[in-house]
């Protein structure tokens, strides 16, 4: 659903008036604006070396690297963002406009942080590259909503 909606059946916009203006004022969102397509680019990068390793077995140690700096820029963005949802809609997580795309988010953290457990305890090198495909896979949904979510926001913007 692109909009919430409240008792009465009419639909809520993504943003108030004010909130809009917290958004459009705050250096949290330029961050945001930043961080998002850099950490997608590394996700693509890192997808290639982590399919790289399981087709033929070798970088093993870039794969393993790509996903510890993917990690390191999910972990920065999630930081980031729940600074960004206190400045614009005055809680750190789960506002009622990116309710669901914060729980998807908490679903891939812990399974980047399952990753990173399983490369810390000698999980062996093949299960630790299909967690991270799966976490991955999780990562592109939630840029997904995310996106979709930016878009609502245009076009409520329009209006």
């Amino acid at each position: 659903m692109t909009t919430e909606t409240v008792s009465s059946g009419a639909k809520r916009p993504l943003y108030t008036p004010e909130q809009r203006k917290r958004r459009d004022a705050s250096v949290w969102t330029t961050v945001q604006g930043v961080l998002a397509p850099i950490q997608f680019v590394a996700c693509a990068i890192s997808i290639g070396f982590v399919l790289r390793y399981l087709w033929t077995g070798e970088g093993y140690g870039i794969a393993t690297a790509s996903i510890i700096v993917k990690t390191g820029l999910l972990y920065t963005i999630m930081v980031t963002g729940a600074i960004w949802e206190k400045v614009v809609f005055g809680q750190y997580l789960l506002a009622p406009g990116f309710f669901w795309e914060d729980m998807v988010s908490f679903a891939v953290i812990a399974i980047h942080t399952a990753y990173l457990w399983a490369l810390f305890n000698g999980v062996d090198p093949v299960t630790q590259m299909a967690i991270a495909l799966v976490a991955y896979t999780l990562y592109i949904i939630n840029a997904a909503q995310f996106v979709w979510k930016l878009r609502v926001a245009r076009l409520e913007g329009r209006l």
